[in-house]
């Protein structure tokens, strides 16, 4: 079991430096666009932050999820793609565990962390602009 975890731990590192590190720039980047996209929707339609939504609305977890996959599944399943052709080419084997790690890091992590992130900043902005914008219409005069 040691082994496989040192192999596992090895293998990651390896893909820092190796062929296709471009990935690991455009993965999480595409990502980010998504959450920031599903986040601001989230704000508008005066949704909770995706994350905590997961964790403490269970009525509604189902539907998140749904809709989380629908805007982040497709990145994620290019990381597993390109992931496993990087395996191919560098290991000449393909560790399907190590793809789905390295999948969860570069796509799912940074939607998830994003979408409610830019959710919570968008609903403190637009707050604030609503606060100052009925001050200036209750303010009289010069």
């Amino acid at each position: 079991m040691h082994d496989m975890w040192l192999r596992i731990s090895d293998n990651l590192m390896d893909r820092v430096s190796g062929p296709l590190k471009f990935r690991l720039v455009l993965q999480p980047l595409m990502a980010c666009v998504y959450a920031v996209i599903a986040g601001l929707r989230d704000a508008r339609n005066g949704k909770s932050p995706y994350l905590w939504g997961l964790i403490t609305d269970s009525a509604n977890r189902t539907t998140m999820i749904r809709d989380g996959w629908k805007s982040v599944g497709k990145v994620f399943i290019i990381a597993l793609i390109v992931d496993v052709v990087y395996q191919l080419y560098e290991l000449h084997f393909v560790y399907p565990g190590e793809a789905v790690i390295v999948a969860l890091i570069l796509a799912i992590i940074p939607y998830l962390i994003l979408r409610g992130l830019v959710t919570r900043i968008a609903r403190t902005n637009g707050a604030a602009s609503r606060n100052s914008h009925q001050e200036s219409k209750t303010r009289i005069g010069p």
